[in-house]
């Protein structure tokens, strides 16, 4: 897999911040070395989110993100302000964008209190710097470049138009997209903050040693995408072979045969959640067995809370309302897991006429008082920080929150079962 394969969720997602006319879309071409941002004087020419998928050396593999002005106005102005600012639950690192003339305006201040609320690491770029008196030799050179892990920024900014010096924590740069002046600079220091940021937890990978043998149980039905595999079980897939073991795919009408074929046992059989039951079955007891949903909720998320959460499944009540969330957005099908199957095993299994709200893609509603559960999927097509996000509303709204693997395990029976190669998850089980 090359640099420019790896998906989008796996990227570092750096967002451009500040306010209309700062330069934010310019700054964006000129750190990508394209144009990927519509530039013009007009106040407001970003109106939605823009993102562009590369590689940007130094850096690696990114997502650039162009927002609207926090500044814009008006009804459409503020749905763009709340677009720009639902942007901050998934961004990695925050660029804030600064009109070095004009220096730090109070929505600046805002932007930088709220990138230390939710600690996103930033940086701040003092554009249009080709406009100050004296450009370039005479420019009073401030690179403020302290701990590139510090994602706490500074609130004592000046607010002359200067980079704040002495103990400021964030990054603080001099640049100028026209003039293509410190772009370099400004990716190098991002490149410290990206080093500072990577995430390197594994999906599966380190419950393996080289040689061990792991059976994915793909199943293949009117819902499976045609000519491919889904992208969880090629990430998983591709974590067990840069392990060194070995990854042995079949469905789950073959099974049984598959696991007869093998020369000794399999250290790890992972399932599509959907075929839990008929996997467990067919798995004998002194085999590992786990789901790839599983897997995803402790590589993005966190499984404890939504080993918590599925345990509510059996407190749901005649008239709650349950809000099954997916990452990515596809075309329904007869048979789908979130809108047709789950549904059926929840009502079910709880025997109580309970009712269904469904969203996919960035769509996460903002209040949740309304659900008595959400019923999210791994997340593979989100980032971590935007997992991370949700998980964390959802605790802030007092709403249990679990996925579509383990609340599958939790109502199939064999919840303790597909936790085994997690010891220290068991232990929270009633």
């Amino acid at each position: 897999m090359g640099l420019n394969d790896i998906v989008s969720a796996e990227r570092i997602h750096i967002g451009f911040f500040g306010l209309r006319n700062a330069g934010k879309s310019s700054l964006v071409n000129a750190v990508a070395g394209q144009e990927v941002a519509l530039v013009s004087e007009i106040k407001g020419t970003t109106t939605d989110p823009v993102k562009k998928s590369m590689e940007l050396l130094p850096l690696g593999p990114v997502v650039l993100i162009d927002t609207p002005g926090m500044d814009d106005e008006g009804t459409l102005g503020g749905l763009r302000v709340k677009k720009a600012r639902q942007t901050l639950n998934y961004v990695d690192i925050a660029i804030l964008t600064v009109d070095a003339g004009k220096g730090l305006q109070d929505a600046d201040h805002e932007l930088i209190t709220r990138f230390e609320n939710k600690r996103i690491p930033y940086l701040i770029a003092y554009n249009k710097a080709d406009l100050l008196p004296g450009f370039p030799d005479g420019l009073q050179e401030t690179a403020c470049t302290g701990e590139a892990n510090d994602y706490s920024g500074s609130g004592n900014n000046r607010r002359n138009g200067q980079a704040a010096t002495g103990n400021i924590r964030a990054n603080t740069l001099y640049v100028s997209a026209a003039a293509n002046y410190h772009i370099h600079e400004l990716k190098e220091m991002l490149a410290r903050l990206i080093k500072n940021s990577e995430n390197h937890k594994r999906i599966v990978a380190d419950l393996l040693v080289p040689n061990d043998t792991v059976v994915l149980v793909v199943p293949i039905d009117s819902a499976a995408p045609k000519g491919r595999l889904i992208l969880p079980q090629q990430q998983t897939i591709r974590d067990i072979l840069e392990a060194g073991a070995i990854a042995v795919v079949s469905r789950n009408t073959e099974l049984p045969q598959t696991l007869a074929s093998l020369n000794g046992k399999p250290k790890l059989v992972i399932t599509d959640s959907q075929a839990f039951g008929q996997v467990s079955r067919d798995t004998p007891e002194d085999i590992l067995l786990t789901s790839f949903s599983i897997l995803f909720a402790r590589y993005k998320g966190s499984l404890t809370a939504a080993v918590e959460g599925a345990a509510k499944l059996k407190c749901l009540q005649d008239g709650d309302t349950v809000l099954i969330s997916e990452g990515c957005t596809h075309h329904r099908q007869c048979g789908d897991i979130g809108t047709v199957k789950l549904p059926a095993w929840i009502k079910d299994y709880t025997n109580k006429n309970i009712r269904f709200a469904f969203t996919s893609g960035m769509e996460f509603p903002e209040d949740l008082r309304e659900y008595a559960l959400v019923v999210h999927c791994g997340g593979c097509m989100l980032n971590e920080r935007e997992m991370q996000y949700r998980l964390r509303h959802a605790a802030d709204c007092g709403i249990p929150m679990t996925n579509y693997g383990i609340a599958i395990a939790q109502m199939h029976g064999i919840l303790k079962r597909s936790l085994e190669p997690f010891p220290d998850i068991l232990e929270i089980l009633p």
